[in-house]
């Protein structure tokens, strides 16, 4: 008895000299690769808009619709997707989409109608939809709770990364290849990412041969042990909270104002602005460059207000906040000033206000939803994306009939409103019926 004992003392301080593998890291880094991923296989559209609309004749109307076509997609499979994820695990769910989506990527190349390219890129929604809500159920057991703000807003950043050095490669490319080939380059990337992910990517710490035993205690002590059993996905519990929907309306108001940047600026500066096709890709990518520096800021900033204070609820609640009136303050400059360059750097304010209450927002999908992260944020996600899904569409209606100030007037109202919203959203409050992690 006394053997074993000193066995087991000998064993602990083993564990406890010996320094942790890390493993988490290289997980999180194949993550944000990920996040970057879709963002640039989303935005080579938007870059592509004006060649596609030259060599078919699409009007403005037409082409809101291809864009949205994607959204509506992305917008009603993201509760199947993060089920999906919850069901067979993000190893095998996130490769299979991601060889889904590229695939599609690329198809989209192949189009030769307004309603054959509407189809392709409802079908890569249909793929993309289940990326964010999967990515973030494949973090629960590997990022510390600590760690879960700067981390989601590492993984955004590097989406809005990978959108910001987008437009100028994709006008650089279509300009010597014409605008297929870059759907082809987005797509082989992808299927390049997936067979990585397979191979190197586990569930959970405690399958991955990799992680030695310093780095499973690290996780350990802050996650706990994994349940022993996978238990069914509670969604009674998830739509019946209240708190829920204040989350969603939240994160619909800020999908919206983003997919107006992310689908039609570009769009935007070239045809009220007047900048030119090779100038434009350049200006496109300044507002998603401060959104990369916002996601940033914003989820590190909420976990050092946590670590100081304890007061979760508090350190996600008055960085959203702060981002969606620093948004709301700002998006009216960025139309009404007359000088270009002033005027996109006001817009990259709007961007760093919405981008900062981003890692925030998918921090409270895991603060609430334990082990259920990943159902969690995939209705939070479904939400916003239908906001976003609108905005493609009612943009182009907007300044079909009213004129370009009109899409910034609705982001300045919904940003004020989604700053609202945060005052009644409480991260320490988990969802009644779920497990914490």
């Amino acid at each position: 008895m006394i053997e074993r004992k000193e066995a087991a003392v000998a064993a602990k301080d083993s564990v406890a000299c010996e320094r942790p593998t890390r493993v988490r890291r290289v997980v999180l880094g194949l993550a944000v690769a990920a996040y970057m991923i879709t963002y640039m296989d989303r935005v080579v559209m938007s870059a592509a808009v004006p060649s596609i609309q030259k060599e078919f004749g699409f009007s403005l109307i037409t082409m809101g619709w291809i864009v949205s076509s994607f959204r509506w997609a992305y917008a009603l499979f993201q509760i199947p997707g993060g089920w999906f994820g919850d069901l067979v695990g993000p190893r095998r769910a996130l490769s299979a989409i991601v060889v889904w989506w590229s695939v599609f990527t690329s198809m989209t190349a192949s189009a030769w109608s307004a309603a054959s390219m509407a189809t392709m890129r409802f079908l890569f929604g249909i793929g993309e939809a289940g990326a964010f809500p999967i990515a973030t159920r494949s973090l629960s057991r590997w990022v510390l709770p600590a760690e879960r703000g700067f981390v989601q807003g590492l993984t955004h950043a590097g989406s809005r990364l990978g959108a910001a050095f987008t437009p100028p490669l994709v006008v650089f490319i279509l300009l010597r290849y014409g605008w297929r080939a870059p759907f082809f380059c987005f797509g082989i990337l992808g299927l390049l990412w997936a067979a990585t992910w397979y191979w190197y990517y586990r569930d959970s710490p405690e399958q991955h041969s990799s992680v030695n035993a310093a780095e499973l205690a690290v996780i350990r002590n802050s996650l706990g042990a994994p349940a022993s059993a996978k238990r069914s996905i509670p969604w009674k519990a998830i739509l019946s909270s209240p708190q829920i929907w204040l989350i969603c309306a939240m994160y619909f108001c800020y999908a919206y104002n983003i997919d107006f940047y992310l689908s039609w600026f570009p769009k935007y500066l070239n045809a009220s602005r007047g900048i030119s096709l090779e100038k434009m890709g350049l200006f496109a990518s300044v507002p998603l460059i401060a959104g990369t520096l916002g996601d940033l800021f914003g989820g590190w900033i909420s976990d050092v207000w946590l670590k100081h204070s304890g007061n979760v609820t508090r350190s996600r609640r008055v960085v959203a906040m702060a981002g969606f009136l620093l948004a709301a303050v700002c998006v009216w400059p960025a139309y009404k000033i007359p000088h270009p360059v002033t005027s996109v750097l006001f817009s990259g304010l709007v961007m760093f206000g919405l981008e900062t209450t981003v890692g925030v927002s998918w921090a409270l999908t895991m603060d609430i939803g334990g082990e259920f992260a990943g159902s969690v944020s995939s209705v939070m996600n479904t939400f916003g994306n239908l906001g976003g899904a609108l905005a493609s569409a009612l943009a182009a209606y907007l300044v079909e009939f009213y004129g370009w100030y009109t899409p910034f007037l609705v982001i300045g109202i919904l940003s004020g409103l989604g700053a609202i919203l945060f005052l009644k959203i409480d991260a320490g409050r988990p969802i009644r019926g779920l497990a914490k992690s």
